[in-house]
């Protein structure tokens, strides 16, 4: 691969963090607050829906932007009310969320538009679309002729759109909220301590609501570029998964937020090589060894850790070493022998590919990535002293 091939997998590696960064940043502020957010999947569902629809019947993709900040910022409030106000279970209800998101967008997208549960395709000016900047390169010939930094400049630093730099913005303005203001202090100390910040006479119930509220609006935003930005409108579960992979983001970057750009960025880069390059051709060696030699790692070092890492750990490399067994087997014919098909060129199934980001979330949720401890009060409803 040219310089080319890998400024375009980095350009297309941001890209698809955007949404899980959003929804990472979102579950930071609403765990740092102590309340866990299994909804961030279904809340990002019903902006991606709301967001599409409104550009689309309204013709201004930023209305529907509010839209999709809305609805999400409302179910939200939901979780906020069942879990702060009424003490319920946090997990029950973010779940709650998922299915009545799941299902109730397709019901309504059927019945707006008749359309098998999607919006039209959005027109562009209902989309958000790139921002050039000065001196950057627009056609893809013209960027492959010029020398390597006009390259980097024109692919990877220009043309995203306005919700990729705003999501990237994000980072700083979170840790800086977190770390360098007093809400931000005290936001943490609700999640660690909430009876000391009562005892302060801070309101324990308004601190987590607003993160719940910020949860909202990094949600709305990360459905709305889903549909509006990746996407020229929206599908039936369209955010595939991107909730829960944000979770298992949010452990592997132990909830600090300039951590979590990293995580954010290496789901991305599986994303975006399952969307570019899904051709792959390798000869079957070289995919034994990769398999092999991962599954060797990951079970070395789940022999360290606790005995429930080994089963997990161990049961995937097991599962790995047999994909690459099979593949070895699989080139062997009557015209080959078993060795002359170690050598043989074959192409990489693209389910494989697409299984990366995945694959990964169970080994981070399984301790590959060391002792992640979340807040102390996280999932845990604040009961008052009299």
């Amino acid at each position: 691969m040219d310089f080319f091939t890998f400024v375009q997998l980095g350009d297309a590696s941001v890209r698809m963090a955007i949404p899980l960064l959003l929804a990472c940043l979102a579950g930071l502020f609403s765990e740092r607050a102590g309340i866990f957010d299994i909804g961030l999947e279904g809340k990002m569902l019903a902006a991606a829906f709301l967001a599409a629809a409104v550009s689309f019947t309204t013709g201004s993709v930023w209305v529907g932007l509010l839209a999709g900040i809305a609805i999400s910022v409302t179910l939200s409030l939901i979780h906020g009310i069942a879990s702060i106000t009424f003490r319920g279970n946090q997990l029950i209800s973010g779940v709650a969320i998922n299915f009545f998101a799941a299902g109730l967008t397709v019901v309504i997208a059927q019945g707006w538009f008749a359309q098998g549960g999607r919006t039209p395709s959005l027109p562009r000016e209902a989309r958000f679309g790139s921002v050039d900047f000065p001196g950057a390169l627009t056609r893809v010939r013209d960027k492959m002729q010029a020398s390597p930094g006009m390259q980097f400049y024109s692919e990877f630093i220009s043309g995203h759109s306005i919700l990729v730099y705003l999501g990237l913005l994000t980072v700083p303005l979170s840790w800086w909220i977190l770390y360098r203001t007093r809400f931000g202090l005290r936001l943490r100390a609700v999640g660690e301590a909430p009876e000391a910040v009562d005892t302060a006479g801070i309101s324990v119930v308004r601190l987590r609501f607003s993160a719940v509220i910020i949860a909202g609006i990094l949600c709305g935003i990360a459905g709305a570029y889903l549909s509006t930005a990746v996407q020229a409108g929206f599908t039936k579960d369209m955010t595939a998964n991107r909730g829960f992979i944000a979770l298992a983001a949010l452990i592997f970057a132990k909830w600090r937020p300039w951590y979590a750009l990293g995580a954010c960025l290496l789901f991305g880069l599986f994303f975006a090589i399952d969307n570019r390059f899904q051709n792959i051709q390798l000869q079957v060696i070289w995919i034994m060894v990769l398999l092999i030699g991962v599954s060797v790692l990951m079970t070395s070092w789940a022999a360290r850790k606790e005995k429930i890492d080994l089963w997990v750990l161990g049961g995937l490399s097991a599962v790995l070493t047999l994909i690459a067994l099979l593949a070895w087997r699989g080139a062997v014919t009557d015209e080959i022998g078993a060795m002359a098909a170690l050598f043989e060129t074959v192409k990489v199934p693209s389910q494989l590919i697409q299984s990366l980001p995945y694959l990964f979330v169970v080994i981070v949720l399984a301790g590959f990535v060391g002792k992640a401890i979340p807040p102390r009060a996280g999932g845990q409803p604040y009961v008052k002293e009299r």
